[in-house]
């Protein structure tokens, strides 16, 4: 049986190093998507010529070998394409960690936990068009053990069973020439989105400080977050936000640092002495530009499943309303056991002073329901248990 494996981190690497032992078995392509991944590692180490993916969301037909019998997806976030299913012999096959058609989506095992499922289980099922509503080929289940997180679900019950589902599927395969197909019951059908909160609105608090926005630039090594830590802490700064990063060997960042006035100038010399080891430091200085009475300040945050137009059209309806952003930050980040990719996105806005929250919020959640993506709402809390619970300094 000649496999192609697609996938990545620990779930991909253990497949690929478990599976690739087993008599009958051999692997012809290894797709990850970046070089540096666990399945990529693993499949270098066999001595194998690893793809890897331009596109992070979709395998491309080239990426499938000539002779392929069958795709395995192991903790994939790339779409498998039907040019690299068209080269498979038997197609593909996926698992998910959960009894499909119960729990489609990204957040499956920690839908369970939340649902109180006394049962959870795992799918083989066949890669195909829909979120996770490919035919089923196998499955399996287990008990869910009172107090059990969703972590702790997947390490002890259903990482091994997949491992195990897909290496029986994978034999039948090879044995009877085909793999069992078993269509979803969508009567059944359950989803799993993205838990946490989608989109948080809260009114900006303006303290009694000063802004520093502090750039930092210099050979990369360690210790040099630490540095900013330390002195951030020294002089009693809010480590408001920041955007630090490696590239090509250099360590570039800025910092925003909100300081108790009485000590702006003390802080701002403590990290101008940071030149002196290499460092090349620039410092902007703001008292808190007020915002026109006409305008409020309003923070944002949304995230939900990855998907083509969510930044066009939230920043049409936020146009439309007369609100301007300030600055915007977007991510594509990895959630839940099953790795899929959701996008986020975190902005300050200025509204103006005549637009309720309440209509906001309202518009809002009518965009989301629009884009397919679950959101939740809340106001910040009041300043003073805010700055008890929820600021971080230094």
């Amino acid at each position: 049986m000649k496999c192609a494996m697609v996938g990545s981190r620990f779930f991909g690497a253990s497949v690929f190093e478990t599976l690739r032992k087993e008599e009958g078995i051999e692997f012809t392509s290894v797709i990850a998507p970046a070089a540096d991944d666990r399945l990529a590692l693993a499949g270098k180490a066999a001595g194998m010529d690893v793809h890897v993916l331009d596109n992070p969301r979709m395998v491309p037909g080239e990426a499938i070998a000539e002779g392929t019998d069958l795709i395995i997806a192991a903790h994939t976030h790339a779409r498998v394409s039907d040019d690299a299913l068209a080269r498979s012999r038997l197609g593909g096959i996926g698992y998910h960690p959960s009894l499909l058609p119960r729990h489609r989506g990204i957040a499956a095992v920690e839908w369970t936990i939340l649902e109180g499922d006394p049962i959870a289980g795992g799918s083989i099922y066949h890669l195909a068009d829909g979120w996770d509503a490919g035919a089923v080929a196998a499955q399996d289940w287990c008990f869910v053990l009172k107090g059990e997180t969703a972590r702790e679900l997947w390490e002890r019950a259903l990482a091994p069973m997949g491992l195990a589902l897909l290496s029986k599927v994978v034999h039948y395969a090879r044995l009877y020439g085909y793999v069992p197909s078993h269509v979803q019951d969508a009567r059944f059908a359950t989803r799993a989105p993205m838990i946490r909160k989608s989109v948080v609105l809260t009114e900006e608090v303006h303290p009694e400080t000063t802004s520093l926005v502090v750039s930092i630039v210099g050979p990369d090594r360690q210790g040099i977050v630490r540095l900013l830590a330390d002195r951030a802490q020294r002089f009693g700064a809010n480590w408001a936000a920041s955007r630090l990063t490696r590239l090509a060997s250099e360590f570039a960042g800025t910092v925003h640092f909100e300081v108790p006035r009485e000590n702006v100038d003390a802080l701002a010399a403590s990290l101008r002495q940071l030149e002196s080891s290499g460092l090349q430091v620039v410092i902007a200085r703001s008292d808190g530009a007020t915002v026109p009475a006409a305008l409020r300040s309003v923070e944002l945050e949304l995230i939900g499943d990855d998907r083509v137009g969510i930044v066009s059209n939230l920043t049409r309806m936020l146009a439309e309303r007369g609100i301007s952003i300030e600055s915007i930050h977007t991510e594509i980040i990895r959630s839940g056991v099953s790795g899929k990719q959701i996008f986020k996105i975190g902005a300050h806005l200025l509204a103006p002073a005549g637009l309720a929250i309440d209509q906001l919020q309202y518009d809002l959640s009518a965009l989301a329901r629009e884009m397919m993506v679950d959101i939740a709402l809340g106001e910040r809390p009041p300043p003073s248990l805010e700055l008890n619970l929820g600021r971080k300094t230094g």
